[in-house]
């Protein structure tokens, strides 16, 4: 790379100086540019360094800290309260049986409720959940799945009845549901079917919806459940593959709908692998979209992910121990280039987050952002030795990867015989033997012990919120039209014996309040009920 270098002058009229006055350049670089050995510029393909040219010298990544519990009244207090203290998108968290596709009042649902995550059974609940919250103004991003479409369709019905445009709101809705075959559980129906969900839900977005990312491919669950961040990339991008198949398979033109497709991943514990995983992923998307899917807009090449700080690597062991694991492992989400970040509060490994810790990790993402400095200049590590070298390393191991399930038949197939299961288990399987080796520190659990437990204030799930739910969501089926919920749920019966577009037929059940539950079971009946490997 050469030991002298030029830099890239700002387009930002904003001068930036240190605190020695020393004048801060937006991009810094070799002193020859040299595309075949350099990493290239920022916001320019393959965008090693970065998605925009300027990066955080024009916009800070959105500040979404991913909460929900208990009742949809409860999650919205946590919400505004968050928007009050800076958070600029909102990141909501689904209970157990609104993953399922079970309402609050089923046998399947009891003692789950609201536990983690808030309970969502209908329009009304969704009403609740975005209450005093400007639709328009403020991005929501929501983890679900299995029922992605229902919940989805809530919130487009709440839109309609504010007289809120569609084409007006913006977030995410995760809808990925192949890792879930993978690494979560989260699912209901068999994978041909959860994919043609996916799909319908792309499909319809695409134009109604056009400012949403009608799909979050997470990697995050997958290194969740033990995978290493070679195998978080190379699984996330498999899924993508499929997802990307499946919508030209519907006719839809790949720069339609590509700029929308967003990603979410993990930030784990190994600060330079982490920040040379970001770097490798857009180089690696970028290659995807333009070489296997001959992508022709700039925005469908472009890696647009979010981050979440690593759940797993949260201890119960001195856990305000994490306070110090979430900062490091943010500021290398920041300094990978994320547009979006969580950061975990401390105290999640022992119960809910508190009010105070919640703060707490907002202002993690807030000391970084205005007081670190590493948002000044775009990609500040590029150009090190180690992390060039181990960018090409996971990019080159990525791809191979890659090219191996495609010989193998593709993701689906390769889920369907269990292979990423059973790799990602093996993967788990040698961390956690090097934990209780001792081979690899985890400070508080295997070493630098303490007797006394410190002591940590958490908050518990009122056990009267699963009682109340049920009253709710049977109030909902009480009140409403009978004759236009049983119209719905059979216009929705007869598009599932054809190849519909499932989504108006979804909405129109939501519009007719009919609950989670019953929209869920509706398609249960019709695509039967997997039950994995």
């Amino acid at each position: 790379m050469g030991t002298k270098s030029t830099t890239k002058e700002s387009n930002s009229p904003k001068k930036v100086l240190t605190a020695s006055g020393l004048d801060v350049q937006t991009v810094y670089g070799p002193a020859q540019k040299n595309e075949a050995k350099g990493p290239g510029e920022p916001g320019e393909y393959p965008y090693t360094r970065g998605i925009h040219a300027d990066m955080y010298r024009g916009r800070l990544w959105t500040m979404r800290q991913y909460a929900g519990f208990g009742s949809a009244s409860e999650a919205n207090q946590r919400y505004r309260y968050l928007l009050s203290q800076g958070t600029t998108g909102l990141s909501v968290a689904f209970d157990l049986p609104t993953q399922m596709g079970y309402d609050p009042d089923s046998p399947a649902a009891k003692g789950e409720v609201g536990k983690v995550g808030v309970s969502i059974a209908s329009v009304n609940d969704m009403q609740t959940l975005v209450e005093g919250i400007p639709l328009e103004e403020v991005s929501i991003s929501m983890t679900i799945n299995a029922t992605a479409a229902i919940i989805f369709a809530f919130l487009l019905v709440v839109a309609e009845r504010r007289k809120v445009p569609w084409d007006r709101l913006s977030g995410t809705v995760q809808n990925d549901i192949l890792k879930e075959y993978i690494a979560r559980g989260t699912y209901i129906f068999p994978p041909a079917h959860g994919l043609r969900l996916v799909t319908d839900l792309i499909e319809y977005s695409t134009t109604k919806v056009p400012r949403w990312n009608t799909i979050s491919i997470s990697g995050y669950h997958i290194r969740e459940a033990g995978s290493t961040a070679v195998q978080e990339l190379t699984y996330t991008f498999a899924n993508a593959i499929a997802y990307v198949d499946a919508a030209l398979g519907r006719n839809l033109k790949v720069d339609d709908f590509a700029p929308r497709l967003a990603f979410f991943f993990n930030c784990h514990n190994d600060f330079l692998e982490e920040i040379c995983k970001f770097r490798a992923a857009r180089r690696i998307w970028a290659r995807i979209m333009k070489e296997r899917f001959a992508a022709k807009d700039p925005k469908s090449m472009m890696l647009r992910f979010h981050v979440q700080t690593a759940g797993s690597s949260l201890t119960s062991q001195q856990p305000l121990n994490n306070v110090v694991r979430t900062s490091l492992q943010a500021l290398a989400a920041v300094l990978g280039g994320t547009q979006s970040l969580h950061t975990n509060a401390f105290d999640e490994a022992l119960a809910l987050p508190s009010e105070s810790s919640a703060l707490l990790a907002l202002r993690t993402q807030q000391i970084i952002a205005y007081e670190s400095g590493v948002t000044s200049s775009v990609d500040p590590l590029g150009g090190s030795y180690l992390i060039e070298q181990w960018t090409d390393r996971i990019e080159n191991q990525v791809l191979k990867a890659l090219e191996k399930l495609d010989s193998d038949g593709g993701m689906l197939k390769a889920i369907e015989r269990g292979e990423p299961q059973s790799e990602i288990e093996k993967a788990a399987y040698l961390y956690n033997q090097q934990i209780e080796s001792g081979e690899l520190i985890v400070v508080g659990v295997n070493k630098f012990v303490v007797d006394s437990p410190q002591d940590i204030e958490t908050i518990r799930l009122d056990p009267a919120v699963e009682k109340e739910r049920k009253k709710e969501v049977e109030a909902v089926r009480d009140s409403r039209d009978e004759a236009s919920a049983a119209k719905a749920g059979a216009e929705l019966q007869a598009a599932l014996s054809r190849s519909d577009n499932l989504m108006p037929g979804i909405i129109g059940c939501a519009r007719a309040d009919l609950t989670l539950g019953e929209i869920s079971a509706i398609m249960r009946e019709r695509f039967g009920q997997y039950r994995g490997n």
